[in-house]
């Protein structure tokens, strides 16, 4: 079973090599921590794409929101995912097809068997943890 007590050092690796950043999930909505956290990332310098097929069409923080990730036609490092657990596996089955080297699960999103599938295909993997918290931790503010 993947353990969720994850070093330090590993978390910073990630967070400081991470240069593109698909945020599944995002919001339009200010009071939703997906919009909060896609600002916080683009103010930390990651470039963001936001993805959620209920906003294509729409902005966030001046950015136009796509369907799926792989609408997405940069190099995706890191796909930072805003979604049930039920459901997160989809998004993380996704991530390996379209290469990502990383992904990354909000708080309460886990899928053991997913992240399973994402180590053996040779992504790092991060679930039940915040960007947004572990960046000013390990790095600063």
């Amino acid at each position: 079973m993947h353990d969720l007590n994850y070093p330090d050092l590993y978390l910073q690796m990630i967070l400081e090599s991470t240069q593109t950043i698909a945020v599944v999930g995002s919001s339009i909505k200010p009071a939703r921590a997906s919009y909060r956290v896609t600002r916080f990332l683009l103010d930390k310098g990651y470039r963001v794409f936001p993805v959620n097929p209920q906003y294509v069409g729409q902005t966030i923080h001046d950015l136009p929101i796509v369907e799926t990730i792989s609408d997405i036609k940069d190099k995706i490092d890191m796909v930072d995912i805003f979604r049930r657990s039920n459901v997160a596996g989809e998004t993380i089955d996704d991530a390996i097809s379209m290469g990502a080297k990383v992904v990354w699960t909000q708080l309460e999103v886990i899928d053991y068997k997913a992240a399973e599938r994402a180590e053996n295909a040779g992504l790092k993997v991060v679930m039940d943890r915040c960007p947004a918290i572990e960046y000013p931790r390990l790095i600063g503010v």
